[in-house]
């Protein structure tokens, strides 16, 4: 999946002009509740400006409160003028971009602001590739790595009629092993299709079920 794909495009997104003063960056900051807005100087890409920002930059200054809201302008403190994206990047590699800021903009060739990616867009994309929004029972396991142990799980899976609901893998570096959750919707035959997997070499670690 790639970013442009998840992005709030232009016209859904709340954006505050370079030349504003802060108070008035502040005041959509908290009547939108949000942690982040894209900085445009006219349609262009100019930064980003968060509440962090503002405080920080306000205890820096020794200036009386509201002489710094109103004098300050936005484009003073904005940051990440040159960090954004073209939307054509893999979503999984902007989190960690995104792991200690609110959001980054997405641009055209000439910097024109289309949207933006949040913190909140990826994560709740990796919670849907983890299926953690639907009910089921998660299974951890561990397996060889070997040429066809996915086609083999699919088979098994297909023979006990079972429903994936999501399946990631991950890469012991170490050891020649791969781990893999699967999560399945709950039905009466789990044992016996827990049974499979092991008879077929894959090692049972965990078993959940998500209310």
């Amino acid at each position: 999946m790639f970013v442009k794909s998840i992005m709030i495009p232009k016209f859904k997104c709340v954006t505050v002009q370079s030349k504003d003063s802060v108070k008035r960056a502040l005041q959509s900051l908290e009547e939108n509740r949000v942690d982040g807005l894209p900085v445009l100087d006219g349609e262009l890409y100019a930064g980003i400006i968060t509440k962090y920002m503002i405080f920080e930059h306000f205890f820096l200054s020794e200036k009386p409160k509201d002489k710094f809201l109103e004098e300050t302008l936005i484009s003073d403190i904005a940051t990440h003028q040159e960090e954004f994206l073209d939307g054509g990047e893999i979503f999984e590699n902007t989190l960690m971009n995104l792991r200690n800021f609110p959001l980054l903009a997405i641009v055209d060739k000439e910097r024109k602001f289309l949207g933006a990616v949040t913190r909140y867009d990826v994560l709740d994309q990796f919670q849907s590739a983890f299926g953690m929004n639907r009910p089921g029972v998660r299974i951890a396991f561990t397996s060889v790595e070997t040429e066809g142990r996915i086609a083999r799980l699919a088979e098994i899976a297909h023979q006990f009629h079972e429903h994936i609901i999501s399946l990631v893998t991950f890469d012991e570096t170490d050891k020649l092993v791969r781990r893999i959750v699967m999560k399945v919707e709950k039905k009466d035959n789990l044992d016996k299709f827990v049974k499979k997997l092991e008879e077929h070499g894959f090692r049972i670690l965990n078993i959940h079920e998500d209310q």
